[in-house]
């Protein structure tokens, strides 16, 4: 005869499997993380001799501050806090451009002062929440917001990695890394609210009213809150790892169920990405290829660096070049153009995409992407060399 603690671990063994043979699903339906893992086959195969390497190719302060995000983000979004916030919008605002310009230019004002990762942490899963409610287009939200967040981060130095680590070379003041890239923020964020503005007209939209938000959680959502900026503190003073291992350690004492919805296949993307990226910029024909590029020449440096951020992203080609050139000035422009374009520019334009969890916003982000990619590196050009 079955007992009632048997038939307990009976579920919770079933509900483990479900969860695992979930994530296990989603990466092999994942065409990026299938090609990273190709990419790191070919690797391995024909440089066998680096297999013991690969974890010391890892940023691991990055990963760590990832997984610190995921948690306190999927602690928010599971306390239901984001769905009523995203009632509480939709009730004041009755025109789906008034709500889209609201949640692209709140994605881009969140990644000047938190980082652009974060930005769409808090932004996407209430874009999710507003998109049932109102049957807005989810993917092309999703898509203005990954723009957005790369335009607004681009700003100050703690925007993303890529403006800190430059920041940090160059020793210039904040106020001073801010004047510099002002003129081609202003000019991006404009561009795209004119674009949000196309892409979404007047017509009203109405939340279903008879659907009322569910149970608020305020145990989880006051802890999960309460840990955001001790942890935000702590990453910034070089503590992220001791930072996630907290945040994680609470959660598994008050709200285990956050950790198991959070999507620990992302990681292993970034992981990947790490290792790939690294092993790529080791090539021999990688480090001759820039040694020919004349890249003390500004405008070549600016070309380069948008070229190098749609092959490798911007936060290891700002790493690269900083080796061949000094011009803080040029890279930062060129790194953060570089964030548009193709899906690998920017680590955000994979957040937002895996976010979002519609398969057909990864061909759409590049309709609009690169496109945007273009202009900006015009108009970063006129400001650098006008």
């Amino acid at each position: 005869m079955t007992s009632p603690h048997q038939s307990m671990d009976d579920t919770t063994r079933q509900a483990r499997s479900g969860l695992l043979g979930g994530w296990v699903r989603h990466l092999v339906n994942d065409v990026f993380f299938l090609l990273l893992l190709a990419v790191l086959v070919v690797l391995s195969v024909f440089s066998p001799g680096r297999i013991a390497d690969y974890p010391a190719l890892v940023d691991w302060p990055t990963i760590a501050a990832l997984t610190g995000l995921l948690a306190l983000t999927k602690g928010l979004e599971l306390s239901g806090a984001l769905d009523h916030a995203g009632h509480w919008l939709t009730a004041r605002m009755h025109g789906e451009r008034a709500v889209a310009v609201c949640l692209v230019l709140t994605a881009a004002l969140l990644s000047m002062m938190l980082t652009n990762d974060v930005a769409l942490f808090v932004v996407v899963p209430l874009t999710l929440g507003i998109c049932r409610l109102t049957g807005l287009p989810l993917s092309r939200l999703v898509i203005l917001e990954a723009l957005a967040v790369n335009a607004g981060s681009m700003l100050t130095p703690i925007g993303n990695p890529q403006n800190l680590f430059l920041w940090q070379l160059s020793g210039v003041s904040f106020l001073e890394f801010v004047v510099h890239m002002l003129p081609l923020v202003l000019m991006l964020l404009a561009l795209l609210l004119a674009l949000t503005c196309v892409l979404f007209g007047r017509r009203s939209i109405r939340a279903e009213t008879a659907t009322p938000p569910g149970r608020l959680d305020r145990s989880l959502f006051w802890w999960s809150l309460a840990l955001y900026v001790p942890f935000l503190l702590a990453t910034d003073l070089h503590h992220v790892e001791l930072a996630a291992l907290t945040v994680l350690a609470v959660f598994l004492l008050l709200r285990r169920a956050v950790l198991a919805r959070i999507d620990w296949g992302l990681l292993l993307v970034f992981v990947l990405m790490f290792i790939d990226l690294r092993l790529l910029a080791g090539l021999a024909i990688v480090r001759d290829a820039m040694q020919v590029l004349g890249l003390e020449q500004a405008r070549h440096l600016y070309l380069a660096a948008i070229a190098a951020s749609q092959l490798v992203s911007n936060v290891p080609a700002a790493i690269a070049l900083v080796e061949y050139s000094r011009d803080w000035r040029v890279i930062a422009y060129g790194v953060n153009v570089g964030g548009f374009g193709l899906l690998v520019g920017s680590m955000a334009n994979l957040i937002a995409l895996r976010l979002c969890g519609e398969r057909k916003a990864w061909l759409e982000f590049h309709w609009y992407a690169i496109p945007f990619l273009g202009i900006a590196t015009v108009l970063g050009y006129a400001l650098l060399f006008g």
